[in-house]
């Protein structure tokens, strides 16, 4: 899992968002926590993944690279949201995943 560099944090994860990214990076569960990441297939612009999901074995986290946390699908929504406007008033287009690509760090385990 990588995550983006200046982290996108939506209002009401902002208190707590410390907590909330230890927990994510050590496989914690939380309720009500979006990660919003950069799209896994180049149709989408990006990926609103429910906390829980990351849980799962199964899960390709090593592929996943973090632009945001939000709490609730309303608050990930916008943030998605305003990610989307920045890419396009910074280059007119929406190619997230260019504008982004080398803004990621390793998580340390």
């Amino acid at each position: 899992m990588r995550w983006y560099n200046n982290l996108y944090i939506s209002p009401s994860a902002k208190k707590k968002s410390k907590k909330i990214i230890w927990k994510i990076k050590h496989k914690a569960g939380l309720i009500n926590v979006y990660v919003i990441t950069l799209a896994s297939n180049s149709s989408n612009l990006l990926d609103i993944i429910p906390s829980g999901d990351l849980l799962f074995l199964s899960y390709p986290r090593e592929n996943v690279k973090v632009l945001g946390i939000a709490k609730g699908y309303t608050e990930a929504l916008e943030l998605s949201c305003k990610i989307v406007k920045e890419v396009y008033e910074n280059t007119g287009k929406f190619d997230v995943h260019n504008y982004f690509k080398n803004s990621f760090k390793e998580v340390s385990r």
